[in-house]
């Protein structure tokens, strides 16, 4: 009885927190919503006129934000620079993160190099803004392929920790057995070590695309004045120096969380895969 009423207690528990924890994205999720399909004129000082409905649901702010962000263009700019982060960081960290976990234990160089990726994690980007602002400008990469560029270097360490990660679930013997039949470690990899990773790639995949998707101090940084605006650097026509226009900007928030909600939805499977292996050390 005692158990009993201990399972009881802790399912309560649970529920509770569960229950803040949805909260607090259910909220901001709604006032997102309700002031993106609102008036200015219906915005006011009060809790109740920015909690209520819109009296009418128009579409005139979706159009008004894609007007004022350039939205097709500024959208293309950050796909091309997410996509191409998302599979350069896939191909170069896994590779990294194969070299590194298989080697690391056997050696100190290598153990060693780990450590000092890995230890990037820890530097801000605000140390590094104005030397690579200056040293991107100098070598011709004040552009969006020195952003692209930069991601992947910026995204290699938590990368890395991920992959060298789960290779501890991936057995050696599936690699012996490749060598036995005449593969190289290169072939080895590709062929067997790459597609088994499937999850761990949606992982860093996504993480990555969020990451990438959403900044906006390293495309405010390096291509300030290049004309090239992503979606996240668009949105800041919405502040001015007198105030923000919180009806479009949220309008245009909402439309910039369609196409990474669809990716997410697309590949949860894979990343819960991911994460929980790759937490197996």
């Amino acid at each position: 009885m005692t158990k009993n009423n201990a399972n009881t207690h802790t399912n309560k528990v649970a529920m509770v927190l569960l229950t803040l924890g949805l909260s607090t994205i259910i909220f901001p999720l709604y006032l997102t919503i309700v002031i993106a399909f609102k008036q200015p004129s219906e915005m006011t000082n009060s809790i109740s006129g920015i909690l209520s409905l819109p009296s009418s649901w128009s579409l005139s702010n979706f159009r008004e934000a894609m007007e004022v962000t350039d939205f097709w263009r500024s959208l293309s700019n950050s796909l091309l620079i997410t996509l191409a982060a998302v599979c350069l960081s896939i191909v170069v960290h896994s590779l990294m993160g194969y070299a590194l976990g298989r080697n690391k234990a056997k050696s100190k160089f290598y153990s060693f190099v780990y450590l000092f990726i890995v230890s990037g994690m820890f530097v801000p980007f605000a140390i590094l803004m104005m030397p690579l602002a200056k040293q991107t400008a100098e070598m011709g990469l004040a552009n969006w392929f020195g952003v692209i560029l930069l991601y992947v270097v910026f995204y290699m360490p938590m990368n890395v920790l991920l992959y060298s990660g789960y290779l501890v679930n991936i057995p050696m013997a599936l690699e012996e057995a490749a060598k036995v039949d005449g593969a190289s470690t290169w072939r080895t990899y590709w062929k067997i070590i790459f597609p088994i990773m499937r999850p761990m790639h949606a992982t860093v995949a996504v993480l990555t695309a969020l990451s990438v998707w959403n900044d906006v101090m390293t495309p405010l940084v390096i291509m300030a004045g290049s004309g090239q605006n992503t979606l996240p650097l668009a949105q800041l026509n919405f502040q001015s120096q007198f105030g923000t226009n919180y009806n479009l900007a949220f309008a245009s928030y909402l439309l910039a969380l369609i196409p990474i909600l669809i990716f997410y939805i697309i590949c949860q499977k894979q990343i819960l895969n991911g994460v929980v292996n790759g937490a197996v050390k």
